[in-house]
């Protein structure tokens, strides 16, 4: 679990620096900082009953991780032109396969899990 555990904040926290430099080379700091911003939609996890479970799954059942919401980061990414808002959705859209990565792991380790979804 340490390991998943790992992997998954760095790339919630650490890649997202990588991103930011290859977005701008001179203002990767204040995407970074947006990027980071970009966490916030995990408030909606304020709405799960239990408010966390190790074994759930983010992705389609938290209403900003939902299949719509992922699609509506994906047309922002690719129609937006304004560079900041363009950039929010990448952060949302990456944050959603730094989720369902984590979901794989769970997943991986807890076949019930899975079958607990469907």
């Amino acid at each position: 679990m340490l390991l998943q555990q790992i992997v998954h904040y760095s790339l919630h926290f650490l890649v997202i620096g990588g991103i930011a430099y290859l977005y701008d080379k001179e203002k990767w700091l204040k995407y970074w900082l947006i990027l980071a911003a970009t966490m916030l939609v995990d408030l909606d996890h304020l709405l799960a009953v239990p408010l966390f479970d190790p074994d759930r799954c983010s992705i389609g059942f938290h209403p900003l991780h939902s299949e719509i919401a992922i699609t509506g980061y994906v047309l922002g990414m690719i129609f937006i032109k304004h560079r900041v808002l363009r950039l929010v959705c990448i952060g949302l859209f990456f944050h959603m396969f730094t989720d369902f990565v984590d979901c794989i792991w769970t997943y991986a380790k807890c076949a019930t899990c899975l079958q607990d979804v469907f």
